[in-house]
């Protein structure tokens, strides 16, 4: 594995999870079409964004052990499915839980190839020798 797919199987599924927070962050602008007071939008927003919040949550666990992500992700988009079933049409869950099961397998990739990509991500800058 050369040093680019070593810092690219550390950042991809970092970045990505970070993008599907946001991407599932949007779901929650439906609170604005309703004629609520301030408090009962932001209890609205903050109810909305809670898997949002809670997949933040385990980033910051996941940013460390690996294996945590490719055990929860898979969880959470198989818990997806089983707790909508038969609410949406088929592409939703696509587009909710296909994320989580590419994140798992992401993470399992570099939980797998650990010490490489975290020997390449921490290697020394070799400054050029005056001489």
């Amino acid at each position: 594995m050369n040093q680019f797919l070593k810092k690219a199987a550390f950042w991809t599924p970092r970045v990505f999870c970070i993008i599907t927070a946001l991407f599932l962050m949007i779901f929650s602008l439906d609170v604005f079409e309703e004629a609520h007071g301030f408090w009962q939008i932001a209890l609205g927003l903050f109810m909305h964004n809670l898997p949002s919040l809670f997949m933040l949550g385990v980033l910051i666990v996941v940013w460390r052990w690996e294996w945590v992500g490719a055990v929860i992700f898979p969880a959470l988009g198989i818990l997806y499915i089983v707790l909508f079933w038969r609410r949406f049409v088929l592409y939703v869950y696509f587009l909710i839980a296909g994320p989580m099961f590419l994140l798992g397998i992401l993470f399992l990739v570099g939980w797998i190839y650990r010490k490489e990509i975290r020997a390449a991500m921490y290697k020394p800058v070799q400054l050029p020798s005056a001489g």
